[in-house]
């Protein structure tokens, strides 16, 4: 049973939804990088709930680093982060410790911890442990912007509407680091809000598409087979709760296009390698080539609707009908964004330390 990722740099979370606390442990990071406080509490902020298109739960998310920082500086050792779990209403879950709800984690975590879970609000399972997962997150994402790598993320579909495409990419991912709803288009996320309400007046919920570009990493990170930067971030996505699907670059598009089209020419611009198209998202044999790493990811409509479902009570081994109660987001593709920021930042800065050392960064 394993709640690690990472090589070079590892994050390990830990905690349940509704238990005392949920943190992280960042393991591998070199002494010496800032920790900006400020920082990691405002990426905490873009990842709670907003307004009536989220949750009605809220959360503090006043974060304690109890471990491998001193005068807000890393010391090298493991760092543990905490965050208190406050505002819990574990009574909502009392019908569902033993009934299953549809495409949610319940009956398949019964069936590995057998029956010793922690059920509460989906216990380890909820997307709530993500909140620990952005503040590791934060950390790697500030010491990458101190290397001028850039990681922003924007709803690039979401309830049938679709976000402009990246224009100037340096100065979309900085406004999208600074919005709630991060889209491209102001009017496009209007019309989002308004299809995510529509369908939690109907007691459902909607899914979505996340585009994620990262700026500024050097070429020749990664490796050929198991560690290429694509499985390495697919790893991490996969993650992420609700992420049912990845795509890079052009993605299953290319695969309607002839080869002419699909490979990327390349040529000097002021003696450095680009290329005039990115259909490959930045990647080539598993190894970045220099451009903006570009990818998608497909983020499952949440599964607590508030509609009748069958299910199954799988300690009675009876069929059920399940009408949840609760505290439920009818869509969590815009807080999931800066999930995806985080997991990525992780990621890069394990990729840069497997390449260059774990000291690159500092």
């Amino acid at each position: 049973m394993k709640n690690t990722i990472g090589n070079s740099v590892a994050v390990t979370l830990f905690g349940e939804s509704h238990g005392e606390a949920i943190g992280a442990v960042i393991d591998g990071l070199a002494p010496g990088l800032d920790i900006n406080r400020e920082y990691i509490a405002h990426m905490l902020t873009l990842r709670r709930p907003d307004g009536r298109i989220s949750t009605p739960r809220k959360e503090k998310d006043e974060f304690r680093i109890v471990s491998g920082v001193v005068n807000d500086k890393t010391t090298g050792t493991p760092i543990t982060i905490l965050i208190p779990n406050e505002n819990v209403q574990s009574g909502d879950y009392s019908q569902m410790k033993t009934v299953a709800r549809p495409s949610h984690a319940d009956y398949t975590a019964e069936c590995k911890y057998h029956g010793f879970q922690d059920s509460r609000g989906g216990g380890h399972f909820s997307g709530r442990i993500t909140a620990a997962l952005v503040a590791a997150g934060a950390i790697c994402k500030y010491a990458l912007e101190q290397k001028d790598i850039l990681i922003g993320t924007h709803v690039k579909r979401c309830g049938g509407v679709s976000d402009r495409d990246f224009d100037n990419l340096s100065e979309d991912v900085k406004d999208l680091n600074e919005k709630v709803f991060a889209v491209l288009d102001e009017e496009k996320g209007e019309a989002m809000r308004e299809a995510i309400l529509q369908a939690a007046s109907e007691g459902d919920s909607v899914g979505g598409v996340l585009e994620t570009v990262i700026l500024g990493m050097p070429e020749g990170v990664g490796e050929p087979w198991f560690d290429s930067v694509e499985s390495m971030l697919s790893h991490m996505m996969f993650s992420i709760p609700a992420v049912k699907g990845i795509e890079f670059g052009a993605g299953f598009d290319i695969v309607d296009m002839r080869g002419s089209m699909a490979n990327d020419p390349m040529r000097l611009e002021e003696n450095k390698v680009v290329t005039t198209t990115n259909n490959n998202g930045g990647i080539n044999g598993g190894i970045t080539n220099g451009m903006p790493i570009v990818f998608r990811t497909a983020i499952k409509p949440t599964p607590t609707i508030f509609k009748p479902q069958d299910t199954i009570d799988f300690r009675a081994m009876e069929e059920a009908v399940l009408s949840p109660k609760g505290r439920h987001d009818p869509a969590i593709v815009h807080r999931a964004r800066i999930v995806q920021d985080a997991a990525a930042a992780i990621v890069m800065c394990d990729a840069l330390a497997m390449r260059f050392g774990t000291d690159w960064l500092g």
